[in-house]
């Protein structure tokens, strides 16, 4: 069993409940910009809110809801997208002692229900009238909820009205009894298998990894004398989000907050509140990639992108083989060049940021290394991490000059990781939850000697580094006895540009398998560059340029594992997948089961044209597709 943890002390132990910090920012530093608001014709498009002003927003709103009834333990449900008016909520019911229930707002009604209902929730915060629509039709088996609120039909006005006649000393009272062990949020976990379970995380779990993080790697958020500004789009539903957030209003970092993650809206967001630094998943980040891919080919300066992309990619390279001890660094020529794709290349990439961000953070899942070394040197940074909702969070990242691409860093100070014989990641440390509530049972299975057993595959390095190889759950054994890790595979396939998803299976099969969706915009992009009138024979030329494409992609991820490991079968699916059609969870991550159950025709029909092909182009040839099959239009 190997364990690891880092030397540097951890960040002094939390005090109180998560609203203090609000408070306390509030009193010493009034006049700091600590939220900014969306505002239509205003210079900018942003409206800046201090640090008491939202103080002040706060204590308004927990009246309202001291008025309604809402005392300390209620549990009350915020079931909406990343908005100003969730982080008011949050710290209003957090200041009376509350826990907040975090809902995904894309939930079925039946999730809804089981929330609402395990959680024994006494009130709901919604968006909209398809919010309301879905509680009302779980109502009948929610004995406990009084209160609904809409946040679209002036929800917070009306908590502010309504507690006019509740002294601000009645709130700060409240305030001063919540215990730093105190449940702050009941999050639920995002049931890939079976009903979601709700994690209890304390408020000094919560604040846990924020505090850490703050202390050790806040410098690297701006540059020195700038406030740090971070655009919030992660889902505050999630543990992740919930971090965010955390950092920002305990850090003193603008936040701003973008709910509609929509790639357009997005980007114009970026442009307008120009953010120092980014908080995202791997997805994000090879999303903006192909971007930057797609509009260098755009332009016919394809060729010359690759180039400029290979030359980050070595100059990062050699800047970690530096600061590790194994090189010498970037050389001249290498400086050189770099110098000059920094001048007509890397700023004009930035810039498509926003122009100011300086670094970022990727967490969710692990980062391709390639794109993380992509990232660096272009010139922006990109700390990789591990956490999980039962950890509230982070509990590993990259240390401050000693970062590893390809790793998740190291355990944060004050938490300590190991990996057991069988390679599951165990973690110990300050942020891990409370347990799950209403299953004491499933509390007790988590736990193996006071370590929380993460469901996570890991290995250690000799320098104290984490590499996630998958989760245990997802191993897929074949027919011949070989377990196979997916997640690495589908790493690899999503960078490139065509491809937007994969899930790779096998489990009882001779040998493993893919199943892969299409990036619809890019390859819109790539048919455009290849259109020249339309006839039958293009029409199969272009086909089988796609499919030639594809089966390099594959042979590419392939060239990561061993060869028992690697992809022989796959096929390109129709659509996407996605929350609509059940296939991810409200996180994004594949739900697996539900994936081989709606394509079992499909997986069963590869397996069968493979079986039926000579030995030689069975396995060393992957396929794709009968030639009569055409998903592609």
């Amino acid at each position: 069993m190997h364990q690891s943890h880092l030397s540097a002390p951890p960040a002094a132990p939390t005090q109180g409940g998560l609203a203090d910090s609000l408070r306390e920012a509030a009193l010493s530093t009034p006049d700091l910009p600590q939220l900014a608001r969306r505002a239509e014709g205003h210079p900018g498009g942003w409206i800046q809110v201090t640090a008491v002003e939202l103080w002040d927003e706060v204590v308004d709103v927990a009246r309202g809801f001291v008025r309604s009834g809402i005392r300390p333990g209620d549990r009350v449900a915020i079931m909406a997208r990343t908005r100003y008016e969730w982080t008011v909520l949050s710290y209003a019911l957090w200041s009376v002692g509350a826990e907040v229930v975090p809902v995904y707002p894309t939930s079925s009604h039946e999730q809804v229900a089981w929330i609402l209902q395990d959680a024994h929730c006494v009130g709901v915060v919604v968006e909209d009238e398809q919010g309301i629509m879905t509680v009302g039709s779980a109502c009948a088996a929610l004995p406990f909820l009084r209160h609904v609120w809409q946040l679209d039909t002036g929800a917070m006005a009306q908590l502010v009205e309504r507690g006019r006649t509740i002294p601000a000393t009645a709130v700060d009272s409240l305030r001063r009894i919540v215990l730093a062990d105190s449940t702050a949020v009941v999050a639920y976990t995002s049931g890939t298998t079976g009903q979601p379970r709700g994690c209890a995380l304390s408020h000094r779990s919560l604040a846990s990894p924020c505090d850490t993080l703050l202390e050790g790697w806040r410098q690297t958020a701006a540059p020195p004398g700038t406030q740090p500004a971070v655009l919030a789009f992660l889902p505050f539903s999630h543990a992740y989000g919930l971090m965010v957030q955390g950092i920002c209003l305990r850090g003193g970092i603008l936040m701003g907050h973008e709910p509609d993650l929509r790639e357009e809206t997005l980007s114009e967001a970026m442009l307008s509140f120009r953010p120092t630094y980014l908080y995202a998943v791997p997805s994000v980040f090879e999303r903006i990639y192909k971007n930057f891919v797609r509009a260098s080919q755009r332009a016919g300066r394809g060729v010359l992108f690759e180039r400029a992309v290979r030359t980050a990619q070595d100059f990062a390279l050699a800047e970690e083989q530096q600061r590790l001890g194994t090189g010498p660094g970037p050389g001249f020529d290498l400086r050189l060049q770099h110098s000059l794709y920094e001048k007509t290349v890397y700023r004009r990439l930035r810039a498509a940021l926003g122009g100011r961000v300086c670094g970022a953070v990727s967490g969710g899942s692990p980062l391709n290394r390639e794109l993380a070394l992509f990232f660096a040197g272009i010139g922006i940074f990109v700390h990789d991490g591990y956490g999980l909702t039962e950890t509230s969070g982070g509990i590993t990242a990259q240390p401050i000059g000693r970062e590893k691409f390809g790793t998740v860093g190291r355990p944060l100070p004050g938490t300590e990781i190991q990996v057991s014989d069988d390679g599951e990641i165990l973690v110990w440390g300050p942020s891990v939850f409370q347990g799950y509530i209403n299953d004491t049972a499933a509390t007790a299975a988590s736990f193996r000697g006071g370590w929380l057993a993460t469901g996570d595959l890991g290995r250690v390095d000799s320098d104290g580094y984490l590499t996630i190889t998958g989760r245990k759950k997802d191993i897929i054994i074949t027919s011949g006895g070989k377990s196979v890790a997916p997640a690495a595979l589908e790493e690899r396939l999503r960078v490139h540009p065509l491809i937007h998803q994969a899930a790779v299976v096998g489990d009882n099969r001779p040998c493993v398998g893919a199943l892969i969706t299409l990036d619809p915009e890019f390859l819109s992009h790539w048919r455009a560059a290849r259109a020249k009138g339309e006839s039958p024979a293009r029409d199969a030329r272009e086909e089988n340029e796609l499919r030639e494409e594809v089966r390099r992609a594959v042979a590419a991820a392939n060239s990561t594992v061993s060869r028992s490991e690697s992809i022989r079968v796959f096929r390109v699916l129709p659509e996407p997948f996605d929350l609509s059609n059940g296939l991810l969870t409200p996180s994004l991550k594949l739900r697996r089961d539900a994936i081989a159950q709606r394509y079992a025709a499909e997986i069963e029909a590869m397996y069968q044209t493979s079986s039926r092909l000579p030995r030689e182009a069975s396995i060393g040839d992957p396929s794709i597709l009968d030639d009569s099959d055409n998903v592609f239009r």
